[in-house]
């Protein structure tokens, strides 16, 4: 999996690319959140739009960055989720736990 990180004003987004599966792409968002929130981050947008797979491992690393970002008292958020995440999402009832958007602009928004 690739991780590519930008600003939007205040915003970091990741733009996550590939795979979020146990042995690579699980290890590759735990080192991006890592990074971006010992760099100061407090709203950070995770853009899915590009990812192919994700399994119980994937599941969980959004979880603990959820839970980093939260601890450290930054926000979260999610967008573009495809159609396999979501469904994954709303089975394991983590919909409910994550801010999901459509687009990136209504993401970024939201934290006004």
């Amino acid at each position: 999996m690739n991780v590519n990180v930008r600003k939007s004003g205040d915003v970091t987004i990741l733009d996550l690319k590939g795979k979020i599966t146990i042995g690579s792409g699980d290890v590759v968002l735990r080192n991006s959140m890592q990074e971006v929130m010992n760099s100061g981050a407090t709203k950070v947008l995770i853009n899915m739009r590009d990812v192919s797979t994700i399994d119980s491992s994937g599941i969980g690393e959004l979880v603990s960055a959820y839970t980093t970002a939260t601890n450290r008292g930054a926000k979260l958020k999610l967008f573009n989720l495809p159609a396999k995440v979501t469904d994954i999402l709303t089975i394991t009832q983590l919909i409910t736990v994550f801010d999901v958007f459509d687009s990136e602009d209504e993401a970024v928004r939201s934290f006004a």
